[in-house]
């Protein structure tokens, strides 16, 4: 007698994922990567622009570096803090709307900027709008197409959609450099406005909210075991907070979020903000440095592919740890490696900081869900806004550190001795069991 469910029964003849006699076909999950994939390199551009443009605005204007540094915060601040709304906005309202009004923001904000005059002004464009936009989606769209449209597989699409968002903002750096020396800032600016409206139609066109939307379950899911309920999409706010309270209750939730603030602070803060600017104190040309910095973007494609195949088999909490212990030595010897000219071991340092650059984010993700179960996607969505908050403190702390004693050696000491917090907290985290 058969006992298979009508339920069952239906899933299996709507599985893509499910081997079957006789047929290949690509599961819609893929597609939805992809776009996701082009969606986040699009955005990621103005992540790189306050590098390049620096020294050009300071020429312009005579605005200090302090004033550009403190824009920089205010969009890394708001790039964090929209994050975990982000998430809870995705599920009111899809994530194909927020998605495409995100890099409309981006858009807005970067082609205003070449209008601006004052101080004030760079802060509306690079702080408040760019600022939305990029936290409108950030890690957290990441973390969302993962989950949503992948059992199996699920940490290498985090690790790939994560490397899109980090790689896309320092593959940019060449190019905007280039456009700064051979044209003007403002042109570099126009740039990245057209690659994020670039990028809306094919997310109008192919993106998806959940895989029920296609007529498939997500890649991998067993067959037999019903598909999690949707989340409540009402109440995105009351949502948003309610899952903070209850993370907050767990010492989980605050070594995650006390050790990816140290990974912003030395990553989108410090080398990401300082490093092009720095290596010109030392007599490098920008568009040398932009390239070395586009390096590691290339590096940091292979770090976070592998850092999420790693997470699917590996204890993410000891990943951390390697990850971050690595990353302080790095910055530590950054200081002598500086010149006018790129030595071999600067060489070493870019391919070693690019493995490392953002390959914290798969395992972070793997642990939110792990801790937090249904919330995990938001409660990363906390994680990365106090991920952006130590970006914002070290773009800001590190460019007063230049301002009063014309270097910023001090900033590079003091970010290696917080990745070595940063490694010991990670093992302190309490061992999370595997899902099913």
């Amino acid at each position: 007698m058969d006992t298979t469910t009508p339920a069952v029964a239906a899933a299996q003849t709507t599985d893509p994922s499910a081997p079957r006699p006789g047929r290949s076909r690509l599961h819609p999950a893929w597609p939805v990567a992809a776009v996701a994939f082009i969606a986040l390199l699009g955005s990621a551009g103005f992540r790189s622009a306050p590098g390049v443009l620096m020294v050009p605005l300071e020429e312009e204007f005579g605005w200090t570096r302090a004033l550009m540094s403190g824009a920089v915060s205010l969009n890394l601040v708001l790039y964090g803090l929209m994050a975990p709304f982000a998430a809870a906005l995705m599920d009111r309202f899809g994530v194909r709307r927020v998605t495409s009004l995100a890099l409309l923001l981006v858009a807005a904000g970067s082609g205003l900027t070449i209008f601006v005059r004052e101080g004030w002004q760079l802060m509306l464009t690079w702080g408040l709008l760019i600022g939305l936009g990029t936290g409108s989606m950030a890690m957290v769209f990441a973390a969302t197409i993962a989950n949503r449209w992948f059992v199996a597989r699920r940490g290498l699409v985090m690790g790939i959609l994560t490397a899109a968002g980090a790689t896309g903002q320092l593959v940019f750096l060449p190019v905007m450099a280039g456009l700064v020396q051979t044209s003007s800032w403002r042109a570099a600016s126009l740039v990245v406005t057209a690659a994020s409206l670039a990028v809306v139609p094919f997310v109008l066109w192919l993106l998806r909210d959940h895989p029920a939307d296609r007529g498939v379950r997500a890649y991998g899911a067993p067959v037999d075991v019903a598909d999690p309920p949707l989340p409540d999409p009402a109440g995105a706010v009351r949502r948003t907070l309610g899952a903070l309270r209850r993370a907050a209750r767990q010492p989980t939730f605050w070594a995650l979020a006390g050790g990816f603030a140290i990974c912003g602070a030395t990553t989108n803060g410090l080398v990401g903000t300082h490093f092009v600017p720095s290596a010109h104190d030392h007599g490098m040309a920008e568009t040398t440095a932009a390239g070395l910095l586009a390096l590691v973007g290339i590096f940091d494609i292979v770090g976070t592919i592998v850092s999420g195949a790693l997470t699917d088999h590996l204890d993410p909490r000891l990943l951390l740890a390697a990850y971050y212990f690595f990353r302080g030595i790095g910055l530590l010897v950054l200081p002598w490696l500086l010149s006018a000219t790129v030595h071999p071991s600067m060489l070493v340092f870019i391919v070693v900081y690019g493995l490392d650059w953002v390959a914290t984010v798969p395992p972070t993700a793997a642990l939110c869900r792990r801790a937090f179960g249904p919330d995990g996607t938001i409660v990363f969505g906390w994680v990365f806004a106090s991920h952006q908050v130590g970006a914002a403190i070290a773009a800001s702390v590190a460019g007063a550190i230049r301002d009063a004693t014309g270097a910023y050696t001090l900033a590079w000491f003091g970010a290696a001795g917080l990745c070595v917090v940063a490694a010991a907290v990670s093992v302190g985290i309490r061992r999370q069991p595997q899902p099913a």
